[in-house]
């Protein structure tokens, strides 16, 4: 099987894995994956063992052409992702002070005015495309305010970080590449003057600058400061886009769940749960082992690779009953979807509370709300489980 089609359908592979005993070397991945709920929460409850450098590998290399264009933008610097221990622990905590619920719940009525914004601007048409109308609009609204950015600096911040992932994740002629490679370069460079401006302001890049920087950053510092921005950025953005896709596609594809939320509000913190469960926004990250060791009856050598599985986790039969049905009532059991141990994310406060408030606009606004096509084909990465299209009517 190719990798695209792998990755657009990994479930399968999944349930054959937990079902093998041991580990499984997975080609695709090019990793020994780790299926089973069980042991995904033990690797990410052992960062010695189990090192994040290497965590987001590319699948692609860009070409030397690429390269040159990128080589002239600040941003080459590890990020809080790929790192380990005290590097990992001094990137993070600006992020934590960031994105804490305070800062976040002060946010909560710039998001409401964004969604509200946001679904009247195609209410009348009683009919949407949901990813490119909403789902992503609204989260790099919102990560674009929480960092201070200009609102108008924000879209094609966006569409660069994305060109950023096509670089790494997608094969792509050389022509283009190269032009990925220069909308990436720009957009370091935006970030690098945005966070020139911020050190005394109360932003996330504020909290970044403050951070990782003495009063004139070196090259290095301003190195870390915009790779560890863009990388907020993006992540920010692509997992709150493909939760907000995922919970309105799994309502909607059984109406008698999206009936019973109209019904009942009150289960629209279950209903985030339960998509994130069924369907984690970002399927798994690698860890590097740093040392001979046993997983799971597996005997892994010092620098092999090995892919957590966040979604295989959360369909683990061990753990779950009916695992692959999507259900509001469902006995709460807790998922690793959003990570575990030192490297949980940090925004999942953020991207919870952006799901509720969407939800809640759609049950009182939308609630005759309906899929327009059922064939619905999701993204071919595993960063953000997300489907292509959405399209809805109501």
């Amino acid at each position: 099987m190719d990798r695209a089609a792998f990755y657009r359908d990994p479930y399968p592979h999944y349930a054959a894995a937990r079902a093998a005993p041991g580990l499984t070397f997975a080609e695709e991945l090019d990793a020994w994956l780790v299926a089973r709920y069980a042991d995904v929460r033990e690797v990410l409850s052992r960062p010695d063992d189990f090192s994040s450098q290497g965590a987001l590998r590319p699948d692609v290399l860009p070409g030397p052409r690429a390269l040159a264009e990128l080589a002239g933008a600040p941003g080459n610097a590890p990020i809080v992702l790929s790192t380990d221990g005290q590097a990992h622990q001094r990137y993070r905590r600006p992020l934590t002070r960031g994105l804490s619920p305070a800062k976040v719940s002060a946010a909560l009525p710039f998001v409401e005015a964004a969604s509200s914004g946001l679904l009247a601007s195609f209410a009348r048409a009683r009919r949407v495309e949901w990813m490119s109308a909403y789902a992503r609009p609204l989260p790099a609204t919102v990560i674009g305010h929480l960092l201070g950015l200009d609102p108008a600096n924000v879209p094609r911040a966006i569409l660069a970080g994305q060109r950023a992932e096509e670089l790494l994740f997608t094969p792509l002629p050389e022509d283009e590449q190269v032009v990925a490679a220069r909308e990436v370069a720009a957009l370091r460079h935006l970030l690098a003057a945005h966070a020139a401006r911020s050190r005394t302001a109360d932003t996330l890049t504020g909290e970044l600058v403050r951070a990782l920087a003495s009063d004139e950053p070196t090259a290095g510092q301003r190195d870390e400061i915009v790779a560890n921005t863009q990388n907020i950025m993006l992540a920010g953005h692509l997992t709150t886009t493909a939760l907000i896709g995922t919970v309105v596609h799994r309502l909607l594809r059984d109406r008698r769940q999206w009936e019973l939320l109209c019904a009942r509000p009150e289960l629209i913190p279950a209903a985030i749960e339960e998509a994130a469960r069924f369907e984690a926004p970002v399927q798994g990250f690698r860890r590097r082992v740093t040392r001979p060791l046993e997983l799971a009856g597996t005997e892994l050598a010092e620098g092999a690779t090995v892919f957590v599985s966040f979604g295989s986790a959360g369909r683990d039969e061990a753990v779950y009953e009916r695992p692959d049905e999507f259900d509001l009532l469902r006995k709460p059991v807790r998922h690793l979807s959003f990570g575990h141990g030192a490297h949980g994310c940090p925004g999942a406060f953020l991207g919870r509370e952006q799901v509720r408030i969407t939800l809640e606009l759609l049950v009182r606004e939308l609630p005759g709300l309906r899929l327009a096509r059922h064939d619905v084909a999701m993204a071919a990465t595993l960063i953000h489980r997300a489907p292509e299209e959405l399209f809805l009517l109501w």
